[in-house]
């Protein structure tokens, strides 16, 4: 079920409500004050360089996220600021909502309408690091969306999953993802693709019982074997992800 920008803002108003941040015309009209100023910003923060960086990444906006993240510490945390920010549909002022915002006033269906309507890579990881892995919902959507046909929830899911993995795997079953990703992984979508293959190796890292076959998974499939990795930088191809970071955990 994939909601329009109005149901997001509208379930984001109601969040707001909630929560006593609007509980009167003065402080709805300091907020629209507010938010006019912030997006007047954030317009000034334009950056021609930025925008064509963050382009190449699918990501449809020109400001240098240092700079948003130092705006964010000067305004704190502001729920009824953030989801007037959220529902002006721009990636910029998305972000900049993800990082004033309260992670555990959001509902159930209110997230689950947010990730269907970020697109954006960037708005979909700040959302889910950010935002949902704080939430008390945050294990109800991990199963929803873990086998939700729409990728963009999907890979929601799995990026969940990749959590439990390295820091509460109990419960999981593990031979059971693997299966799934090796039957899974190599057919699908960039983003969701993308989100097993971290599942993949977070398995071959954490987990010495099942390292082999990770990285046996990760060889035969070849997913990112030839991803563009800068110097330095580890490949995100599996089977090269787990090894080095096995090696560096056992200096």
């Amino acid at each position: 079920m994939t909601r329009n920008v109005s149901a997001g803002a509208s379930a984001l108003a109601v969040a707001a409500r909630r929560l006593g941040r609007a509980q009167d015309g003065r402080e709805a009209g300091v907020t629209e004050a507010a938010l006019t100023e912030v997006m007047a910003e954030l317009a000034a923060l334009e950056d021609p360089k930025a925008r064509a960086v963050n382009e190449r990444h699918g990501d449809d906006h020109g400001v240098n996220l240092g700079r948003l993240r130092a705006l964010a510490k000067r305004l704190k945390t502001q729920q009824e600021l953030a989801c007037r920010l959220w529902a002006t549909d721009d990636t910029a002022a998305r972000l900049l909502a993800l990082l004033i915002c309260r992670p555990k006033a959001f509902e159930h269906d209110e997230l689950d309408g947010m990730v269907r309507e970020a697109r954006s890579p960037k708005v979909h990881d700040w959302l889910v690091n950010y935002v949902v892995k704080k939430n008390p919902h945050a294990e109800e959507l991990r199963l929803a969306w873990s086998a939700d046909p729409d990728p963009v929830a999907a890979s929601a899911g799995w990026a969940l999953t990749t959590e439990r993995v390295a820091k509460k795997p109990e419960g999981l079953d593990l031979p059971g993802l693997l299966d799934v990703i090796e039957a899974e992984m190599k057919g699908a979508p960039d983003r969701l693709q993308w989100a097993m293959n971290h599942c993949l190796a977070q398995i071959g890292i954490e987990h010495a019982e099942h390292r082999a076959r990770a990285i046996a998974i990760g060889q035969h499939l070849e997913v990112l074997k030839d991803y563009p990795t800068s110097p330095g930088c580890t490949s995100p191809f599996a089977p090269v992800w787990i090894t080095e970071m096995v090696r560096r955990r056992e200096k």
